[in-house]
């Protein structure tokens, strides 16, 4: 199920996204809340093995980037972004729980109708299904009442979690960019996939994931 709110100024937000059971439980996506900071930031601090070498490099450190008192700018900004319709965030929840993130970024309208998605998931939600159904859950989304044509994913080649995500979503692998991205001190190789909206249809990646068996509607 999606509620979504205004189509004028910023397609596609606010919305609520799901739920779609998997076999970690019951996946849906929020809007990002202030009285998200201590969740945000437990999962964040106790997942930093699991996480850092995945993410860009920063000058603050991992503790001072990630504590509780962090989390109001990245909401506001998110915010932000999402008001004047350059971005969708989400908080990714299982069993109402905060779980992760999904946010779909620079977002470009016109005639390209494009953006980027990118998500993280903590370490005890790794399994399970929960980052697919949420990637599935904004992709119809954004290719719904977000209004978007085509969808964007980078990653590492070395990060197989998410190569496995994004194959099972069906994002198709379109070239390497060479030294992309400053990522755990380093600029490092992504791959690129990609997404366009005639390649969800008629079904959509929610449908075609219930009907593989890779999750159940609620």
């Amino acid at each position: 199920m999606s509620l979504a709110g205004d189509g004028g100024r910023h397609p596609g937000w606010p919305a609520r996204l799901g739920p779609l059971r998997v076999d970690a439980g019951l996946v849906a996506l929020r809007p990002p809340k202030l009285f998200d900071a201590s969740a945000w930031s437990r999962a964040r601090l106790r997942d930093r093995a699991y996480l850092e070498d995945w993410e860009p490099t920063a000058t603050e450190g991992w503790h001072e980037r990630n504590a509780p008192m962090a989390w109001p700018q990245q909401w506001s900004s998110l915010r932000a972004l999402a008001r004047r319709g350059q971005a969708l965030p989400f908080v990714i929840t299982v069993d109402g729980v905060l779980a992760g993130q999904i946010t779909v970024g620079n977002i470009v309208r016109g005639s390209l109708r494009s953006a980027w998605v990118g998500y993280w998931v903590a370490a005890d939600r790794a399994r399970g299904g929960v980052a697919t159904a949420a990637l599935a859950l904004v992709v119809d989304h954004c290719f719904g009442d977000g209004g978007l044509h085509r969808l964007e994913a980078t990653v590492r080649p070395e990060n197989r979690a998410s190569l496995r995500v994004l194959a099972k979503a069906g994002f198709r692998e379109e070239g390497l960019f060479v030294r992309y991205l400053d990522v755990a001190g380093d600029w490092r190789d992504h791959l690129c996939f990609a997404m366009t909206a005639e390649e969800t249809s008629p079904e959509g990646l929610v449908r075609r994931l219930v009907a593989q068996g890779y999750a159940r509607t609620a």
